[in-house]
């Protein structure tokens, strides 16, 4: 999907991919559906243990994680497809919003947990809100990015990573894999962006 879309997604595409028959797909997805519905499950419930794992791990850093999640460049460009899927298939939408919602739920509970924390610097902002420009803002640059603007990105990320630094101070560099993922989702955006 990431590297031509979702509208070349086939049972024959996914039986050379998986070197068997376009048959022995469609015996365990009987509709396309049925096999991009367990993909995105199985994608997002390994992101949920990921997100889970990391808030258990670092539990005075929810606002570092929150943020690291919603820049992960590999898993948005997914969402995106997926996003544009759901366009033309309810069954889709319906489950990015079950699997988000969920998401969204393990992230503001880890944040209202240290809310005291932030309040003084949230200008008053709730923690939802708060929370959805953590969001929102890589997702827009990421959008803007996948045509070609950039203008100004550098200086919000700058913005962003300071003020994340005066509200969680780092205790340590960041972990060696998350570095490298951060670079292969770089090098998939980039693949991406070359092909549209």
């Amino acid at each position: 999907m990431l590297e031509d879309g979702y509208a070349a997604v086939t049972y024959r595409s996914l039986a050379d991919q998986a070197g068997v028959t376009a048959g022995l797909v469609q015996y365990y997805f009987p509709t396309l559906d049925d096999m991009f519905l367990a993909l995105l499950q199985r994608r997002t419930d390994q992101s949920h243990a990921r997100l889970l794992a990391e808030l258990h791990a670092r539990p005075d850093e929810p606002l570092r994680i929150v943020w690291e999640f919603s820049t992960d460049e590999t898993s948005a460009a997914l969402l995106t497809e997926f996003m544009a899927l759901a366009n033309h298939r309810k069954v889709i939408r319906a489950a990015i919003l079950e699997t988000t919602v969920r998401t969204r739920q393990a992230q503001l509970e880890a944040l209202k947990a240290r809310w005291h924390r932030y309040r003084e610097e949230s200008g008053g902002l709730a923690p939802e809100g708060l929370l959805s420009l953590l969001h929102m803002i890589p997702k827009t640059m990421q959008l803007e990015e996948s045509f070609g603007l950039s203008t100004g990105h550098d200086d919000v990320l700058k913005l962003v990573n300071e003020l994340l630094e005066a509200a969680e101070p780092r205790r340590s560099e960041p972990k060696p894999r998350a570095v490298a993922a951060n670079k292969e989702g770089a090098r998939n955006r980039r693949t991406v962006q070359r092909r549209s």
